[in-house]
């Protein structure tokens, strides 16, 4: 099958991410890991999503570590320049695999335009990705994140990421098992919007 292949070529990509994190005393490349949640967070919160979706969704940060936010200037203009940059190469390797297997240009199309995230809050699978994504966010790296940063800019973190979500999104982010520091400033943030 075209998807499982495709996905197997994801994740081989990500395996060779030298970059570690250790989960459940056990090492993983750290973006084979982010992939993983990403899928297993999406067949949770749209168990009917379509294959383009999830081929979008795995490899939505394929190769992340070859372009380091290091070569970027460490301001707001750096950092967008670098996540423009970072969707133009997962859409590219990921088209690349799609081409190699198979896929028609349609599809491939279709998945990059996921990848690249256009059309957000007007594309439903968009949103969807966009959703996932700020999930796996909060429930894997909120933690740590808001123990490297002031209150202040944690809470205006998580407004800005609320207001990427849809109220599906919302919905299973008010559900997810936070430690009560984390619950906190989520409801900080939720007050301040």
């Amino acid at each position: 099958m075209l998807l499982e292949k495709a996905l197997q070529l994801i994740d081989e990509k990500n395996a060779l991410d030298p970059n570690k994190e250790t989960y459940l005393n056990q090492e993983y490349p750290k973006e084979l890991l982010y992939s993983k949640r990403m899928f297993a967070q999406l067949l949770d919160f749209d168990p009917d999503a379509s294959e383009e979706l999830k081929i979008a969704i795995r490899a939505q940060h394929i190769g992340r570590w070859e372009i380091p936010r290091s070569d970027y200037p460490s301001n707001k203009i750096g950092y967008i320049k670098w996540r423009n940059e970072l969707k133009k190469k997962h859409a590219s390797l990921t088209t690349e695999i799609l081409n190699k297997i198979g896929y028609s240009e349609e599809f491939s199309k279709r998945v990059s335009f996921l990848i690249n995230k256009k059309a957000l809050k007007n594309d439903p699978e968009t949103q969807t990705l966009e959703d996932v994504a700020c999930l796996v966010f909060l429930e894997y790296y909120f933690e740590s994140f808001s123990l490297k940063h002031d209150e202040e800019k944690i809470i205006d973190i998580v407004k800005k990421t609320w207001n990427k979500m849809s109220d599906k999104g919302h919905e299973y982010a008010l559900k997810l098992n936070l430690s009560a520091s984390c619950q906190d400033l989520v409801g900080k943030a939720l007050q301040a919007s």
